[in-house]
């Protein structure tokens, strides 16, 4: 399933990764606005250093959240178009399943992910796999239906999290500490997710999103998701 391009603009960053064959190639460009303008024009230029163009690809890869409510409409609706005009498949990869790519640990895993005014996003996977819903949870209270026993708290405010559920954390936000690795890991996800598949994918990436939008929405619309 390569070429594959992948990207994400869920959070204050523009990345993407292109994977082919012998080579890669990544960019990670920090923005706080503009990634609506900035996406297209550096899937370009990637494809222009790698000396391929768009009919070459055979997968796109996209970063869905949660994440910024607006920015993740940019990059879900540009992979969805990128796929319908081209005739290739999307994956959609959360931000849950990347923070815990490469995982060793064998137990219940809660996920945390920062969230507006200091809560947290998570969700607890096992294997791999979500066994619980993703949900926003205030670090220092305890939820009675995330109860898991042998619970490991990774990411995001982890200790603050752990103790009221008397779970372990790690201490280590291995998300943050490589931006630049972030739509590469998105590609080798999305990889996996057709191999396992079959190379026969059918569902479109949709944004994720734990709860509504905090605001009214900017003057200026979001990107229209294709059907």
């Amino acid at each position: 399933m390569l070429p594959i391009l992948a990207f994400d603009t869920s959070a204050a960053h523009c990345v993407a990764a292109l994977l082919w064959e012998g080579g890669h190639v990544w960019r990670h460009e920090p923005m706080q606005k503009g990634q609506a303008e900035r996406l297209m024009p550096m899937l370009e230029e990637m494809l222009t250093e790698a000396g391929l163009r768009w009919g070459d690809l055979r997968a796109i890869g996209v970063g869905v959240g949660p994440g910024n409510f607006t920015g993740i409409r940019i990059a879900v609706a540009a992979a969805r178009g990128l796929a319908l005009g081209l005739g290739i498949p999307a994956v959609g990869v959360t931000a849950f399943e990347l923070y815990q790519q490469g995982f060793s640990f064998a137990g219940p895993a809660m996920i945390s992910l920062p969230a507006p005014r200091g809560e947290a996003y998570v969700q607890t996977f096992l294997g791999g796999k979500p066994i619980t819903a993703a949900t926003v949870l205030t670090p220092g209270a305890l939820r009675d239906d995330l109860r898991q026993p042998n619970l490991m708290v990774f990411g995001y405010r982890a200790e603050e999290i752990a103790r009221p559920f008397n779970a372990e954390w790690d201490r280590s936000e291995t998300l943050t500490e490589y931006p630049e690795a972030v739509a590469a890991n998105i590609a080798e996800i999305a990889l996996n997710k057709l191999q396992a598949a079959g190379g026969k994918w059918s569902d479109r990436p949709a944004p994720f999103y734990v709860r509504g939008a905090d605001a009214a929405p900017p003057a200026d619309p979001p990107p229209v998701i294709l059907p």
